[in-house]
């Protein structure tokens, strides 16, 4: 994607105004079209409208926190719980990192931010949503594309995942992730390739985003607590999804 993205209209929910404002200008100078909102129920009535492709939501906020405008939109309407979102989190707080992940959020900012680091994250996640849209329709319809590693099981196009077959509710970066772990089974994928082709972005330094999706893809496929086994860290190098 370009450094411009056209005609995406944003929804931006922090009570800090002047980081508002500046975010603001500079989104709006790169195509977005944002609105702000400075309390968590301003936002979230926002968020219902369906009206926004995208929200930036801060955890610490009035009337109703991040994390619970986040619990409410993922157990809502069918709109509201796909919408994507990146969280805002205080500088170290990873605690507020991995609760945001595992309600739902598609990635995370602390603050202070640069805002060329911001427009990254939401151009990834915006490839990932466009990676995900259904085809148009044809008049033969493809058969479905299904992988299968071990007791795993993945429905590409319905983008739906089974563990011994149990269905398991994912988020999209989770799925992306275990998709790219899947075609890959029994060969060491490395952090980088698992970014790339998951995370839709980067990592940077001391970015911990994979290895908290990696957690919650374990916690979620093998709740058993053997998924360390089933999906097995190689320091230093990346994961390794095993057939067996």
């Amino acid at each position: 994607m370009s450094d411009s993205v056209s005609a995406v209209r944003l929804l931006l929910v922090d009570d800090d105004g002047e980081l508002c404002e500046l975010v603001e200008q500079y989104l709006t100078t790169r195509g977005f079209e944002v609105h702000s909102e400075e309390d968590g129920a301003s936002g979230l009535q926002k968020a219902q409208t369906g009206d926004y492709a995208l929200m930036i939501l801060d955890v610490n906020l009035p009337v109703i926190d991040g994390f619970e405008v986040l619990r409410r939109l993922r157990s809502g309407a069918e709109a509201t719980r796909k919408l994507p979102v990146v969280m805002l989190t205080a500088h170290g707080d990873e605690t507020d990192r991995i609760v945001g992940l595992e309600l739902g959020a598609d990635d995370y900012l602390p603050k202070p931010f640069n805002p060329r680091e911001l427009l990254a994250r939401l151009q990834a996640v915006l490839r990932r949503v466009a990676d995900a849209a259904p085809a148009p329709p044809s008049t033969a319809p493809p058969s479905p594309e299904l992988l299968q590693a071990g007791k795993l099981a993945i429905n590409v196009g319905a983008r739906s995942a089974h563990s011994d077959g149990r269905e398991v509710p994912l988020t999209a970066v989770e799925f992306d992730v275990l998709l790219v772990l899947v075609r890959h089974v029994d060969r060491v994928v490395t952090r980088d390739e698992l970014a790339h082709d998951g995370l839709k972005r980067r990592l940077l330094p001391l970015d911990r985003t994979l290895d908290m999706h990696i957690s919650n893809l374990r916690a979620k496929l093998w709740p058993q607590g053997d998924g360390m086994e089933h999906l097995k860290t190689m320091r230093g190098v990346g994961y390794l999804l095993k057939s067996q």
